[in-house]
């Protein structure tokens, strides 16, 4: 069972979620908040799968909300996905930085938004391409080499696999690229984010941006 989090000012948009998601066999709603304080006492307190966190919300946004969740012993295994009202939103990219797992857009389809949730709780990163692309951008503006990981630990299969990552391809598609099985694949990415200290997905993707290993242009 999946227990999701919801954390949003608006009432009408809870209910929504609520109601969708409660709707699947596997996914359990254990609690809404309508502020950043009370998510993240939400999250200490229930400990959920995945939070659906919007940005604007009075008494501590989502990115300090996001913040303060990542940084709270105990909730690790919690993914947090943005739930944003553009898809150009000026803070996503403050908001992966601040350890969410990506980000959903408010008129997202049904389905899609069932699907992000248990992507999101499997571990996946929950970017498109066009968003990967820019999110990208933006920390190529900032790299410091200094600052950027260091991958002697990795061997060359693990830099291909990570380079792939860093493309936005899901474990099947690296398993198809490099002919391996979607568990092998999966294996992988495990012991480079052992081995680079990254939380998830989202961080691997930047890893491989700051390393050099994509390129801009390249997705």
């Amino acid at each position: 069972m999946i227990r999701v989090a919801l954390a949003d000012d608006q009432q009408l948009i809870r209910a929504g979620f609520r109601a969708l998601l409660s709707a699947e066999p596997d996914i359990e709603v254990v609690g809404e908040a309508s502020t950043g304080d009370e998510i993240v006492a939400l999250a200490a307190e229930q400990r959920p799968d995945v939070v659906l966190m919007d940005i604007r919300m009075p008494s501590g946004d989502g990115l300090s909300a996001t913040e303060r969740i990542v940084a709270t012993p105990g909730l690790e295994d919690c993914h947090i996905v943005i739930v944003t009202t553009f898809e150009l939103d000026e803070y996503v990219a403050r908001a992966i930085a601040a350890g969410a797992s990506g980000f959903l857009v408010k008129d997202t389809e049904p389905v899609e938004l069932i699907r992000s949730v248990r992507v999101a709780a499997g571990g996946e990163a929950l970017l498109s391409p066009s968003v990967t692309k820019r999110l990208l951008e933006r920390v190529a503006g900032s790299i410091r080499p200094d600052r950027a990981p260091s991958l002697d630990a990795l061997t060359t299969r693990e830099r291909e696999v990570l380079a792939l990552v860093g493309e936005g391809l899901t474990n099947e598609e690296i398993g198809a690229r490099l002919y391996l099985s979607p568990l092998t694949a999966k294996t992988h990415v495990s012991r480079i984010l052992g081995k680079l200290g990254a939380r998830d997905r989202v961080q691997l993707v930047i890893a491989a941006y700051e390393t050099g290993l994509v390129r801009p242009g390249a997705i």
